[in-house]
């Protein structure tokens, strides 16, 4: 089962899964647009339910689970339902987890680099009750994930039942296809070469801190494929210790980095124009963002990741670039 199947990760995870044979659960919703259906139109699905059918659906189905791949959340950081955040962020991964403890199941759900604030503590994957508790996320939608990871390890502190396979990933910036249902929250890459292709210039938000210039702000920018094989070692290599994992590239890059690549491989003249971070994100924004990646190496993942050239270069020529931009 993946949760948020019909979603950005979640479908990619799926296409994956799909490509093995294996039989797939979405559980999502899909809207009322062709943005989302899209994401799943070319997968064999063995079935597909509401996410307040989920909980009927698992019990209806015990002991024919292989594992859930726990994706869905209200992921945008300007959301400002908190409780509607805390039934679908919270909630509902504390429920998988009691369900997938009980049944013996192997689960990895979606934290988040958002849960790291502004930085100031440091982008390292320690799951230790001190450190989690000195985070400070910068809007609810980070604070949901780092509650959830905090509720987990002080399940395990407490000697409570746990899946027998677990992993929470912290995802970082991720592009790649099956992303543009999510508008505003599309990845930067996505939207640079909409940009690009309607007007031949792109527009980067302007600086108001001092140590970055303006374009300068960073980012460590992941390739979704690169979270998929993540994500599926977690959930399938017997081998993959459980715990808290970020998932990036390892390396933090410009946005103007990200622009001039995109240029390039589009072949336009770069031609950036810098605009005022909105008001909404003021004191929310994050300026840096880098995975320290050697927690998942010691872990026993070997496979290399993608560079943001290579990742860039896939997303226009395999998708952006085609009369099929989906996965």
């Amino acid at each position: 089962m993946i949760t948020g199947g019909a979603g950005f990760i979640g479908s990619n995870i799926a296409a994956a899964l799909d490509a093995t044979g294996a039989d797939i659960v979405i559980s999502d919703w899909i809207g009322v647009d062709d943005l989302r259906w899209r994401n799943i139109a070319k997968r064999r699905l063995f079935d597909i339910i509401p996410p307040e059918a989920t909980g009927v659906f698992l019990e209806s189905r015990r002991g024919k689970i292989a594992g859930v791949v726990h994706m869905g959340a209200i992921s945008t950081t300007v959301e400002a339902d908190v409780d509607s955040i805390v039934r679908n962020n919270i909630r509902l991964s504390i429920d998988l987890w009691t369900y997938c403890a009980r049944e013996n199941i192997s689960l990895v759900y979606a934290s988040s680099a958002a849960t790291y604030g502004d930085g100031s503590q440091g982008f390292l994957d320690r799951f230790e009750a001190d450190y989690l508790s000195q985070l400070r996320p910068l809007n609810a939608y980070g604070w949901s994930k780092n509650m959830f990871d905090r509720w987990v390890l002080r399940a395990i502190e407490i000697g409570g039942p746990q899946p027998p396979r677990w992993a929470g990933l912290k995802f970082f910036n991720v592009y790649g296809p099956n992303e543009y249902h999510k508008g505003g929250q599309r990845s930067v890459a996505v939207q640079l070469h909409e940009q690009i292709r309607e007007r031949s210039r792109v527009r980067l938000f302007r600086s108001d801190n001092p140590n970055y210039a303006d374009g300068g702000q960073m980012r460590d920018f992941v390739w979704v494929d690169d979270c998929v094989r993540i994500a599926l070692w977690a959930l399938q290599e017997e081998s993959a210790p459980s715990g808290l994992y970020n998932v990036g590239s390892g390396t933090a890059r410009t946005f103007l980095d990200k622009a001039n690549i995109m240029f390039a491989e589009i072949g336009v003249e770069p031609n950036v124009e810098f605009v005022d971070l909105p008001a909404t994100l003021r004191g929310k924004y994050q300026y840096f963002t880098c995975a320290n990646m050697d927690k998942l190496r010691a872990a026993g993942f070997a496979q290399p990741v993608t560079s943001l050239e290579d990742g860039l270069r896939l997303y226009v020529r395999d998708y952006l670039e085609t009369s099929d931009a989906y996965r």
